[in-house]
C-alpha cells in the first residue's frame, strides 16, 4: 500500500472453522432453548408453544409507569417495548421494531406492538422512555482489561510536560501511605503523552531522580500507545544486562551511549516488572467490568493474554465469576517456541463467557511513538523508517501453521510496510492489487480504533507527509472494497466509551468539533455511516469473535444482550452524541448496569 494503513490489528479466521465457529448440531440446540410465543388459534403460523400463565395482559400499557426492574427482579420471561419503535436490531431482515421478548437468557421474538399482543397473552412488558433507543449488546474489538484496571491507580494522561508527569506520580506516592514509607514498592502508571507535551521531548530516569520523594524507588510506567516504557534508575540498576540493539525495539540512550530510561516496543521485555497477584488481577478486572458495564459494553476482545492472565481468566469462568463476555488473543512471543499445536483452545467457557482460540502477533510499533515500519521514511524524522518487530520469514511460517491447527490469527500492523508483509503472508497462507482491497479479496477482518484517528490525526501529516497521510485510518477505502470492520478502542489507550468510537468513526472530529481540515472532518470521504459504524460495535466483533450466531443482533435465539440508551444515535445531531447516556447494559436477559 502507497499509504500509512487504517488498522491496528488485522485478523483471520481459521479457514478450517465454520462462520460462527460452532457446528450446525451446536445452532439447532440453541434454537430450541427460546421460550415460543403462544399464539392464538387462527394465526396461520401455528406452532407448538409453551405458555407462560400469568393474569392475561396485564398492564400491557399501565407498566409503562411501573417501578423498572433491578437484575434480581426481572421476571424469566419479559417484552421490552419502544413508544416509537427504535429498537435497532441490526438484523438486515428485520432492522427496526417496536417490541421485542425476552426468554431467560435468548431473544425468543420481535415485531410491532401488535404483533407481540397477539402472539404474547400472558408476559409482563416493560416500555423504554420517550426518546431512548435499544441496541444489541456492544462489543469492543481490541482492550486491555487488566491494563485499564491497573492505570486507574495512577493515570498519567493530561500534564503538559515532564515535570507535571513527574509531579503526578510524586502525589500518588505521598497518597499512598503503603507506598510513601516503603521505597522498595513497585509503582506502575500508564497513559504518558510526550507528543501532547509543550515541549515535546522523550522523558529520562534522571527526571523521576530529580525529585526527591520519587528518588530511588521501582518506577515503571507506560506510554500512552503501549509501546513505550519510562523507568527509574533503580529499574536500570536491576536490569542484569542491556545488548547494544534489539531486534524489533529501540533502547533509547544519550549521547554518551548510556540507556536514558525509555524502552520501545521490543527492548520492553529486558525490563523485570513483578508479576500481579491473583487478588491484585482480580481488582483490576472488577474496576475494568465496573466502567465497562457503565458504557454499555457487553463483551470485550482482550488483545494480549500472557500466560499468566489466561490462567486467571479461565480461573475466573470455572469459578463462574465473569460478569462480561470476554474474548482473548494470546500474545505470541517470536523468540520462543510455537505452541499452537499444544495449547488449548476455551471455546464458550463459563457459560458461554470466555473464548481463548486465537493468537496475537505483533508486526511493527507505533505511529504516535514512530515505531510503526514504513516503505519510506518518516517525514519528521527521515533517519527512520520505524522497523518490524518480527522477520517476515517467521510470519510466512507461523501463520499457516496457527490457521492449520485451527487458530484465529491476529496480527498488529500500522504502518504500510507492515500492512503490506502482513497481506502477503496472508495471502500466501491462504493460496488464493492494493491493499485496501485485498482486506475484502482474502476475508481479512480490519480491527481499528476510530478514537485514534481523530488523536493521531493532529500530528499524521507531520509523520507521513501529504500523500501517505490520506491512507491513514482510511474506514471507507477498506469498507468499499468488501473488508469487514470491527470497531474498539484499545483502552486503556483511549476512552473506553464506545459511543466516543461512533462519534469520530461518522465525524472525523475531536469531541470540540475540530480537525485539521475544519469543522468537516479530516479526510471526511473516509467517513462510515451510522449504520455501519453500529454494525462495527455489535455484528462484527461478534464475528470476528466466532460468536455471529449468538450475538450481534437482535435476533430469535441469540443471547439476549441488549443496551438501552437515553437518546437516538441513529439521527440526532452529532455533535449530541457524546451527551448520550446508557440507561441500561443487560447480558443474557439481566442488567448488570441500570434498569429496564
Amino acid at each position: 500500500m502507497s499509504a500509512q494503513s487504517t488498522p491496528s490489528e488485522l485478523r483471520k479466521r481459521s479457514p478450517s472453522s465454520s462462520p460462527s465457529g460452532r457446528s450446525q448440531k451446536d445452532r439447532s440446540l440453541d434454537s430450541t432453548r427460546q421460550l415460543k410465543p403462544s399464539y392464538r388459534p387462527n394465526n396461520a403460523l401455528r406452532m407448538t408453544a409453551i405458555r407462560v400463565v400469568v393474569a392475561g395482559l396485564l398492564g400491557f400499557f399501565g407498566l409503562r409507569a411501573a417501578q423498572k426492574w433491578g437484575r434480581s427482579e426481572v421476571p424469566d420471561a419479559y417484552a421490552l417495548c419502544s413508544p416509537e419503535g427504535k429498537i435497532f436490531t441490526v438484523d438486515e431482515a428485520n432492522p427496526e421494531v417496536e417490541c421485542m421478548v425476552i426468554h431467560g437468557s435468548h431473544f425468543s421474538d420481535v415485531g410491532s406492538l401488535a404483533d407481540i399482543r397477539l402472539r404474547w397473552t400472558a408476559i409482563p412488558v416493560r416500555f423504554i422512555q420517550s426518546g431512548a433507543v435499544v441496541v444489541p449488546g456492544i462489543s469492543d474489538s481490541h482492550v486491555h482489561i487488566l491494563e485499564y484496571g491497573a492505570t486507574i491507580q495512577l493515570p498519567l494522561e493530561g500534564p503538559k510536560s515532564v515535570k507535571e508527569t513527574v509531579q503526578v506520580v510524586r502525589n500518588y506516592i505521598l497518597s499512598d501511605p503503603d507506598v510513601r514509607h516503603n521505597k522498595s514498592t513497585f509503582v506502575e502508571g500508564w497513559g504518558w503523552d510526550h507528543t501532547q507535551w509543550l515541549l515535546e521531548q522523550w522523558p529520562t530516569s534522571e527526571d523521576l531522580e530529580n525529585d526527591p520523594v520519587v528518588r530511588g524507588r521501582p518506577i515503571v510506567l507506560q506510554s500512552k500507545d503501549g509501546h513505550a516504557i519510562w523507568v527509574s534508575k533503580k529499574i536500570l540498576d536491576d536490569i542484569e544486562f542491556i545488548p547494544e540493539e534489539i531486534e524489533g525495539g529501540t533502547i533509547f540512550r544519550d549521547s554518551n551511549g548510556n540507556p536514558t530510561g525509555v524502552f520501545m516496543d521490543s527492548a520492553q521485555s529486558l525490563v523485570n516488572a513483578p508479576e500481579p497477584t491473583h487478588d491484585q488481577m482480580e481488582k483490576r478486572f472488577g474496576l475494568a467490568v465496573r466502567d465497562a458495564h457503565k458504557v454499555g459494553l457487553t463483551a470485550l476482545h482482550d488483545a494480549g493474554f500472557n500466560p499468566r492472565s489466561l490462567a486467571f481468566f479461565k480461573k475466573q469462568a470455572e469459578e463462574d465469576k465473569l460478569p462480561i463476555r470476554v474474548y482473548g488473543m494470546t500474545y505470541f512471543n517470536e523468540s520462543a517456541e510455537y505452541w499452537g499445536n499444544s495449547v488449548e483452545k476455551v471455546i464458550g467457557a463459563g457459560n458461554n463467557r470466555l473464548s481463548a482460540r486465537s493468537v496475537k502477533i505483533f508486526a511493527d510499533g507505533a505511529l504516535r511513538s514512530g515505531g510503526a515500519a514504513l516503505y519510506e521514511p518518516y517525514s519528521d524524522n527521515p533517519e527512520t523508517r520505524g522497523f518490524l518487530r518480527i522477520d517476515p520469514e517467521l510470519l510466512n511460517k507461523v501463520i499457516p501453521r496457527f490457521l492449520r491447527d485451527g487458530w484465529q490469527v491476529n496480527v498488529h500492523a500500522i504502518g504500510d510496510r507492515a500492512n503490506g508483509v502482513v497481506l502477503d503472508a496472508f495471502e500466501a497462507a491462504l493460496k488464493d492489487a492494493n491493499d485496501m482491497a485485498r482486506f475484502g479479496d482474502l476475508g481479512i477482518i480490519a480491527s481499528i480504533q476510530p478514537t485514534h484517528a481523530i488523536s493521531d490525526m493532529w500530528f499524521g501529516e507531520d509523520r507521513l507527509g501529504p500523500e501517505r497521510v490520506k491512507g491513514l485510518y482510511a474506514f471507507r477505502s477498506i469498507i468499499d472494497h468488501g473488508g469487514r470492520i470491527a470497531l474498539g478502542s484499545d483502552f486503556p489507550v483511549e476512552d473506553m466509551n464506545p459511543l466516543a468510537g461512533f462519534y469520530a468513526a461518522i465525524t472525523r472530529l475531536s469531541p470540540d468539533g475540530k480537525s485539521p481540515h475544519g469543522p468537516g472532518g479530516w479526510f471526511p470521504e473516509q467517513r462510515m455511516t451510522r449504520q455501519e459504524a453500529l454494525k462495527g460495535m455489535t455484528l462484527d466483533p461478534a464475528y470476528a469473535s466466532f460468536s455471529d450466531d449468538q450475538l450481534g443482533t437482535i435476533t430469535p435465539g441469540k443471547r439476549a444482550d441488549y443496551v438501552v440508551l437515553s437518546k437516538d444515535i441513529m439521527t440526532i445531531p452529532a455533535g449530541k452524541l457524546l451527551e448520550t447516556k446508557v440507561l441500561a447494559t443487560v447480558i443474557d436477559g439481566r442488567p448488570v448496569y441500570g434498569k429496564i
